[in-house]
């Protein structure tokens, strides 16, 4: 009793672009957040693309690991979340010692 078609060439012809979209998709998953990450690095994003590439990949990781990043420079006071100090006023004179 076959309930249906077994020939292999129709299983595979229906489940290509099944696995067309699935690769599409993860590939969009993987390229997005490099793109960000190449950003806030100074470099160019589109070697976000570069990440689907077998071994451009790895060597692209250890580009971002190891190269210093463009980042601002931020003062302690605003990393640990403090106002910064009030700008000293123009009328007041400074102490004498």
């Amino acid at each position: 009793m076959n309930s249906g078609n077994s020939d292999p060439s129709a299983i595979i012809a229906l489940m290509a672009p099944v696995i067309l979209m699935c690769w599409i998709i993860a590939t969009a998953i993987l390229i997005v957040p490099f793109w960000q990450i190449f950003k806030k690095a100074g470099m160019a994003p589109a070697l976000s693309f570069l990440m689907v590439v077998p071994l451009a990949n790895l060597v692209m990781l250890y580009v971002l690991a190891f190269s210093q990043w463009k980042t601002p420079v931020v003062p302690l006071y605003a990393a640990a979340g403090y106002p910064p100090p009030p700008p000293p006023s123009p009328y007041e004179a400074p102490p004498q010692a």
